[in-house]
């Protein structure tokens, strides 16, 4: 079976939304209110070289897919099978991709043979996953900013609670922390 793995960028108050950019109304906070600190990032190396596939959600999917293709450092990525979770997409340029329709069709892929996928972005989906019981790992890098509201990695409403195992740990100067989680079953 291959592992799910969660990794995202989150804030000291659990919030995923627009890490980078969006439309969240402080976009881009991971770049803009904490320093960069090379080391900080290490694990997203140790991600890409680890991983045999990329999982996303449909909005996920169309705010990487422009970017991503263009950048030499996510060579390995962008040469990996992408699969998008989405009811509605069609039109998949960056690929190889493919479309899955619903998260029994994400469990099939967990049972097949191969690597680690990884899923960035989309707390919606990350939520629904958690809910199914289909996520392994999370690689979190928490940053030393609490933004208030948007999406958060884990629902105020979840019905499910579980334990989670820290197997590996940093803290970084600029106040990143880096926490990885088993998920204990």
């Amino acid at each position: 079976m291959r592992p799910l793995i969660v990794t995202e960028f989150i804030s000291l108050d659990g919030v995923v939304d627009s890490p980078g950019g969006g439309e969240h109304p402080r976009a881009g906070w991971t770049f803009a209110d904490v320093p960069f600190q090379e080391e900080a990032y290490e694990i997203k190396g140790r991600e890409e070289q680890e991983a045999s596939a990329l999982l996303l959600g449909r909005v996920s999917y169309e705010e990487f897919a422009p970017v991503w293709p263009t950048m030499a450092e996510f060579a390995e990525y962008n040469a990996m099978p992408k699969y998008v979770v989405s009811s509605t997409l069609r039109d998949l340029p960056w690929g190889p991709a493919t479309v899955l329709r619903s998260l029994e069709e994400v469990a099939a892929l967990k049972e097949g043979d191969g690597g680690p996928i990884l899923l960035h972005g989309s707390a919606t989906l990350a939520q629904g996953l958690a809910a199914a019981g289909l996520v392994d790992r999370y690689h979190l890098l928490t940053f030393p900013v609490v933004l208030g509201a948007g999406k958060r990695l884990f629902a105020d409403d979840a019905d499910h609670h579980g334990r989670l195992d820290l197997i590996e740990h940093a803290t970084y100067s600029n106040g990143i922390r880096l926490g990885v989680y088993e998920v204990v079953r």
